[in-house]
């Protein structure tokens, strides 16, 4: 089935070349930006650090590298189970940078759907607010 894992059962994943140097990006996304997909929280970047966004998101940081990925379990407020995100970037040139939000362990084919849309919105507000 498309979206659906061995491993990691349903996932999603977005991503979008931008017109900006990877530095500037990840900036953005790890600072100011993180309320935008991740929600009003200051995160910890060792690895096992609990978070709690101010919306009620809740979860653990699983990985953060330094300019290049993000990575943690999220469950939002109404949820009954967790999930994991990364948002991770990739060098695609000069002044060019790929953007990949991706989630995994979600409920189903409803829920992967649900979360499509959600991180396409997300990635045209980082988009927007890189513009300016």
């Amino acid at each position: 089935m498309i979206g659906k894992t061995k491993d990691a059962g349903w996932e999603i994943g977005v991503s979008k070349t931008v017109a900006y140097q990877l530095e500037h990006v990840w900036d953005y996304l790890s600072g100011p930006g993180l309320a935008t997909w991740l929600g009003d929280v200051r995160l910890d970047p060792a690895k096992g650090a609990p978070y709690e966004t101010a919306e009620g998101t809740v979860g653990e940081v699983r990985g953060y590298r330094e300019r290049e990925k993000i990575r943690l379990t999220w469950r939002p407020k109404g949820w009954g189970h967790e999930s994991t995100v990364q948002v991770a970037l990739r060098d695609a040139g000069p002044d060019k940078t790929v953007v990949v939000f991706h989630q995994e362990r979600l409920a189903g084919p409803e829920e992967r759907a649900a979360q499509r849309e959600h991180w396409q919105a997300v990635l045209k507000i980082v988009v927007d607010d890189l513009a300016g």
